[in-house]
């Protein structure tokens, strides 16, 4: 994980939202780099400032933080950051078309200084911040069940063992408990999510739920992974 300073844009159309925001990160000894109260100014800030996070609010004027963030991410002049988005809803299907455009996860507006810190050290290191049981519940109350799959050009790329993983991985299982399934170490569960990762071209293990869903190699309805 990188040592260099942590910077982030904090971008909501409320000016408390943002300045509270500012004011707990600072505290932690994390930069604000730009705020922004609409979505064009979060994706200008964006590429001038080249933060690691983004705290993007869903519902904004002018741009909404979801296609903000679509632009974001689709950006190839420089490595995107990573992506989270702010709601009032703890299930709000903006939040899973959010991920399925490539945010890391989301957090409720009203989350504690200390978790706030922590998910943006979090997803700045890599990780998903959504854990992918809450990922699943997101897409089995959003995703489409009679929409068609899309088939994922690089799925067969994948080993038998890694769709196994990605399989029980998009049914909530934890690596603790596909490392038990499969009778691994949690340190070769770790490298087949990172070897799924790397053939898929995915972002973080909330991006192999919604891509696990959206090829159809699990369905809505499916029911969770063995014990």
């Amino acid at each position: 994980m990188s040592t260099d300073p942590l910077r982030v844009v904090v971008a909501d159309d409320q000016a408390l939202v943002r300045t509270g925001f500012r004011l707990i990160l600072e505290s932690e000894g994390i930069e604000v780099v730009a705020e922004a109260d609409d979505g064009e100014q979060a994706v200008a800030a964006v590429r001038r400032t080249r933060p690691d996070v983004v705290l993007m609010d869903i519902r904004m004027p002018v741009l909404d933080g979801l296609e903000a963030t679509r632009r974001i991410v689709a950006d190839t002049a420089q490595e995107a950051p990573r992506v989270i988005m702010l709601t009032t809803f703890d299930l709000d299907q903006y939040v899973y078309a959010a991920m399925a455009a490539g945010a890391s996860g989301f957090l409720l507006k009203d989350v504690t200084p200390e978790h706030l810190a922590a998910a943006v050290r979090l997803v700045r290191s890599g990780d998903a911040l959504l854990a992918p049981a809450i990922t699943r519940r997101l897409v089995e109350r959003f995703a489409r069940p009679d929409a068609p799959a899309a088939p994922h050009r690089e799925l067969a790329a994948l080993t038998p063992r890694e769709l196994q993983v990605m399989t029980l991985l998009a049914r909530g299982l934890s690596n603790a408990e596909l490392a038990a399934q499969f009778g691994l170490s949690e340190a070769t569960v770790k490298t087949h999510v990172a070897r799924i990762l790397g053939k898929l071209g995915l972002r973080d293990r909330a991006q192999v739920v919604v891509a696990a869903y959206e090829t159809g190699l699990v369905s809505v309805g499916s029911g969770p992974g063995p014990a």
